[in-house]
């Protein structure tokens, strides 16, 4: 096992190119780029305000795929997600109309405002990218992302996301608010600089390039144990309702394996498991009443469960 240089320069042209809107949030870039080249898709947890939506246009401007935007509400359909189809007047043939999903990434605004049917639709989506309606299956583009935002704070006429659904997405961030210094360097910015005014500055082929280099990156035996081992524990826990499901375990060692080669390496280290595991594996749980009371949430469960597993050398 070596250090090789896989990130430059292009991992390192998309993240400057994406702090040119959000400043001093490197580490949820990297987190967002690190899910992109896993293959997996992002809850972003935050109030307004903070640059959720604004990562996500960034994120597909700087890669220049085609980006769609959803901000869901209780009338959105599932139609409006995966398309329809319906009669040609002037043929008088069946025709499919495309959906937002039909794009590399999609943005699913407040994706909890949305009723039940309407997250459903995503369901296949997200897991298998690609629809299936009236008997015929559509490919989604490739890459295919789903960036989804919630306000945890305001919950009047939300509708809770099952946990089907939560298991979904390969992480849940929380962007927080900037320091004072990058609140500053944010005011003291000549103009306001959007994400529409970004230009590309990489390819697509080069985004489908580095996804296939990063799963092939390294992830010996002991990390292996390493990963299940944390699992293992959510689940023996009595403060947890349901704990890590082996899909959960599948995509902390893809998101090891991402953030490796981000950081220029070609192998997994224990640092990258323990490091990414509270943002995998953290919104797939339940707690009991009694967990709740010791942890306060599940991030803190397992940031607790890290620091009682051997770390494996």
């Amino acid at each position: 096992m070596k250090n090789i240089d896989l990130t430059n320069p292009d991992i390192e042209k998309l993240i400057a190119n994406i702090e040119k809107v959000i400043i001093g949030k490197r580490d949820m870039i990297e987190l967002t780029i690190t899910a992109l080249l896993a293959g997996g898709h992002v809850l972003i947890e935050d109030i307004p305000g903070v640059g959720k939506t604004q990562l996500a246009s960034a994120l597909s401007v700087s890669c220049g795929g085609v980006f769609n935007r959803l901000q869901l509400t209780p009338d959105v359909m599932p139609s409006d997600i995966t398309g329809f189809s319906l009669i040609d007047p002037a043929t008088k043939e069946l025709t499919f109309r495309q959906g937002a999903a039909f794009c590399n990434f999609l943005l699913a605004d407040e994706i909890n405002r949305s009723s039940p049917k309407t997250q459903s639709a995503l369901l296949e989506v997200m897991e298998e990218s690609q629809i299936s309606i009236d008997g015929e299956t559509y490919e989604l583009p490739s890459p295919f992302m789903v960036l989804a935002t919630q306000n945890p704070v305001e919950t009047y006429g939300t509708y809770h996301l099952p946990e089907a659904q939560m298991d979904r997405f390969l992480m849940r961030l929380e962007m927080g608010y900037p320091g004072r210094e990058n609140e500053l360097s944010i005011l003291n910015r000549p103009e306001s600089i959007q994400a529409k005014d970004l230009s590309e500055v990489i390819t697509l082929k080069s985004i489908e390039e580095m996804k296939k280099t990063a799963s092939q990156t390294e992830c010996s035996e002991l990390i292996n144990r390493y990963i299940i081992a944390i699992s293992e524990k959510t689940r023996d826990d009595e403060g947890i309702l349901l704990g890590v499901s082996p899909r959960g375990s599948i995509a902390l060692q893809s998101a090891s394996k991402a953030y490796a080669f981000i950081q220029g390496r070609d192998y997994v280290c224990p640092d990258d498991v323990k490091y990414l595991a509270p943002f995998v594996l953290a919104h797939r749980l339940i707690l009991t009443a009694s967990g709740r009371a010791k942890w306060e949430n599940a991030s803190n469960s397992i940031r607790l469960f890290l620091d009682e597993i051997p770390i494996p050398t």
